[in-house]
């Protein structure tokens, strides 16, 4: 190694010690050499031939650098221990993690350089092992690399490089060759409290553009005398220093907030066929006409398995409520049997005490012991809550996507489309309204095609339908089926009907209801639970106490000469008289004669004699005994008193025949 620790050296020093003495390169050193024409000796080391000048043939500037520069490191020599006096780098393992880490951190356009580094030492390296001379291989290779056009490369870069890596283990020579470009760090000094003002009214929901706040910020700081950097300079600050998660929450909220969180991926094909439901509410984008003459935008509840994706049960209704979501369940329950596990949006109608009253985690209203257990709760069926406005967590949101498209689009609505927010109306916007049962017709077709639409790339249907995957697992799961008893309590208990005290008929919406439990009832008040979408179907009759009665069917008005349903309805008639007199002769064991005369006849009274008489005392207190003559006599006073209750009796006939406007008639 050349360096001024070989000044002992006989033969003198060489160019590029002179030079690190001096503190120039070692090119300004030789021009130096070469103008004042300094006096050297050629030596051979290796392979090439250096010169060496001696010190004494040096001008007094340069042997003084030279020998201040010996001293010091001579000084450094004596002072270090002899067993560090070995120059070569020792890496710890935390330096070279951390160069690896740095190097996962830049750009590609680095790591590229790295590579080219690299490839470059790894071809030093194999020429030296090859018996090259080490400056000659490093030659060789930089005139390589300025031929391929590399910038920069010549021997004292290969140089350089080599030096970073000296020490290391060949594999982490890549990480410690990437470059440590930083770029621009120098940013212009801003006040405090102008920093302050700017980054308040920048992070607002309002969310200002940041020319604006710059003016604001511009005014205030003219009043203050403060000097301003650009606009640039606050904005690059903003994205530096202020996360951007910070940022969104700031100026969008906290839903863009939760967005930029990854929704978490539920995998569904543990589910067997209606193990596990989910329901919500959709407002479709159509104007209908319902029953009652008001025109608005119809509310549907849906019901979706979770393990096929299927809709199994839906109703349509002007408004959401519990009523609504109970008849949806109903229908579930009825065609298919009971869910086990069901996921519920927190609203007030899935959330009322009449379908998920009692759930463990139900925290909506107010909860009280004395509660009573809602309908979804007694059939056994597991409650669980998902967020609300949170489509990530219901699956059938991606149900209502599609039936926006095919529903409320359909061509049969045209005109009564609504556009799905206040800035998307249609041209024909409100110029229709279609019947509410012309959109339950077509609401029930496109429903239907959702089902048997196949081609599903979901993980459970594989392409298959909807309802082909809910077919093959439903034949193999094991369902719950409703008694008739659970069925009639998630039906609505809508109206109390007074029965007719002729035949117990009960009438509800128009429509009248009987069946033979109904008879013994006539005249009374009866609690009728009915399907609102089906009442020319049964009806399930309680008393006032809660009692079942029995269901009683819908009897029809027919025309006034259809003979067919005359005779038929004579035909019943008939029978059930028939029957009626069959159970009376079955009771009968006696005819109303012989019940006479098994009567017993009455005994005589038998009274008994008195054993006390009440004897007669006072003398003239005595009542006068009735002659045997006849009646005694009256008094003076009895014909006065006669008359005036005569007179009085007159007078009060006398007023009521004025009141009433009759004449008596008068005697001829």
């Amino acid at each position: 190694m050349s360096g001024i620790t070989h000044a002992a050296d006989a033969e003198g020093y060489n160019i590029r010690t002179i030079a690190l003495a001096l503190g120039v390169t070692k090119r300004a050193a030789e021009l130096r050499a070469n103008r004042e024409k300094w006096p050297f000796t050629r030596a051979k080391s290796g392979r090439v031939w250096i010169r060496l000048y001696r010190l004494a043939d040096l001008p007094a500037d340069v042997q003084a650098a030279i020998l201040l520069r010996a001293n010091r490191a001579a000084t450094a020599q004596e002072q270090a221990p002899r067993q560090h006096r070995d120059r070569s780098r020792r890496w710890t393992d935390e330096q070279l993690r951390s160069a690896w880490q740095r190097y996962e951190r830049v750009t590609d356009d680095l790591k590229n350089e790295a590579k080219r580094r690299h490839a470059a030492l790894l071809s030093v390296d194999a020429l030296v092992r090859g018996g090259h001379a080490l400056m000659s291989a490093r030659g060789t290779v930089a005139a390589q690399l300025q031929r391929e056009g590399v910038r920069g490369a010549s021997v004292a870069t290969l140089g350089r490089w080599a030096k970073e890596i000296k020490g290391a283990p060949r594999d982490a020579w890549l990480a410690l060759l990437t470059p440590a470009y930083v770029g621009r760090t120098a940013t212009a000094e801003m006040p405090t409290e102008a920093w302050d003002i700017y980054k308040a009214d920048w992070l607002r929901l309002e969310q200002p553009s940041a020319e604006s706040c710059y003016a604001r910020l511009q005014r205030v700081a003219t009043e203050h005398g403060w000097e301003l950097p650009s606009l640039r300079t606050f904005t690059r600050r903003i994205d530096r220093e202020i996360p951007v998660q910070v940022q969104v929450l700031a100026r969008e909220g906290e839903e863009a907030l939760m967005r930029m969180y990854p929704a978490q991926e539920r995998d569904r094909s543990g589910f067997a066929a209606l193990e596990a439901v989910n329901a919500d509410g959709h407002k479709f984008d159509v104007f209908t006409r319902f029953e009652d003459g008001t025109i608005g935008r119809p509310m549907m509840v849906g019901v979706q398995c979770l393990g096929s994706g299927k809709l199994l049960g839906y109703r349509v209704a002007q408004t959401e409520s519990a009523d609504l979501a109970r008849l949806a369940f109903a229908d579930v329950v009825r065609t298919y049997g009971i869910p086990r596990l069901c996921w519920l949006d927190n609203g007030r109608g899935f959330a009322s005490k009449m379908l998920t009253g009692g759930a463990p985690t139900r925290y909506r209203f107010t909860v009280r012991e004395e509660d009573p257990t809602g309908i979804l709760v007694a059939l056994g069926i597991e409650i669980h809550w998902a967020t609300p406005y949170h489509g990530q967590a219901k699956p059938i949101e991606r149900a209502w996507r599609d039936l926006c498209d095919r529903v409320a689009k359909h061509p049969a609505f045209a005109g009564a489309y609504t556009g799905n927010n206040p800035t998307a109306k249609p041209e024909n916007y409100g110029s229709k309204a279609v019947p509410i049962e012309e959109f339950r017709r077509v609401l029930a077709d496109e429903i239907a095609h959702h089902n048997a639409r196949e081609g599903r790339r979901t993980k459970v249907c594989a392409g298959r339908s909807f309802d082909q995957t809910f077919a093959a697992s439903y034949a193999t799961a094991p369902i719950r089926r409703a008694t008739p008893e659970q069925l009639r309590s998630m039906l609505l208990a809508a109206d109390v009907s007074m029965s007719s005290r002729t035949d117990g008929s009960v009438r509800l919406g128009g429509n009248r209801y009987w069946c033979e439990a109904l008879a013994p009832l006539a005249g009374q008040r009866l609690m009728v639970r009915f399907d609102p979408d089906n009442l020319h179907g049964s009806v399930a009759v309680y008393t006032m106490a809660g009692v079942y009665v029995a269901d009683a069917e819908c009897v029809a008005a027919v025309g006034f000469a259809d003979t067919s349903a005359a005779t038929e309805h004579a035909r019943g008639k008939g029978q059930w008289r028939r029957a009626a007199k069959q159970q009376l002769a079955a009771e009968r064991r006696m005819d109303a004669a012989s019940v006479a005369a098994q009567l017993p006849t009455a005994p005589p009274e038998n009274m008994p004699e008195p054993t006390v008489v009440a004897g007669m005392f006072g003398g003239k207190r005595n009542p006068v005994p009735e002659s045997a003559d006849g009646p005694m006599r009256r008094t003076g006073t009895d014909d006065h008193r006669e008359s005036r209750l005569g007179d009085f009796l007159a007078a009060q006939l006398r007023a009521r025949n004025a009141e009433s406007g009759w004449t008596p008639p008068q005697p001829e």
